[in-house]
């Protein structure tokens, strides 16, 4: 699976990166420290196996934040300008695509909403996606 699927890159255009599969699932999680690293109501991630991930420029300027005691939260970024990148969960055999991330159409849209419980009181969820109280244990679909 050398092909490229998809191409992502930061705001600065200082990393790039490939995914050689499309993203298996979506959706957009509410919980606090979404809200924090993207500065909105929701983060609107995609996952896509561990080996379906390599960067090909400015892999040097990537560094990752782990909130202490965080089961699966880490904030990766690019140190030049900040944006959010692609987060490796190996416990999990996945990546965490930040979807604002993709240069190209990943055809997939988030599927459910989870951590509803501790949305912003401001956040107003308008579509009939499923709604989790907290988070949502997925699995890749079969092709």
């Amino acid at each position: 699976m050398s092909d490229i699927i998809l191409g992502g890159s930061c705001l600065c255009g200082t990393v790039r990166y490939e995914l050689t599969e499309a993203p298996f699932w979506a959706h957009s999680c509410h919980c606090t420290r979404c809200r924090k690293i993207t500065g909105s109501p929701f983060a609107a991630n995609a996952f896509v196996p561990l080996e379906a991930l390599r960067y090909v420029e400015g892999e040097e300027h990537i560094r990752s934040y782990r909130v202490p005691k965080a089961e699966r939260f880490t904030h990766t970024f690019c140190t030049v300008c900040g944006s959010t990148l692609p987060s490796p969960n190996p416990s999990k055999s996945r990546v965490v695509i930040p979807m604002g991330s993709l240069d190209d159409n990943p055809g997939l849209s988030p599927k459910a909403h989870i951590w509803v419980n501790s949305k912003a009181a401001w956040d107003v969820i308008a579509d009939d996606l499923p709604q989790h109280p907290e988070a949502l244990d997925f699995q890749p679909q079969e092709p």
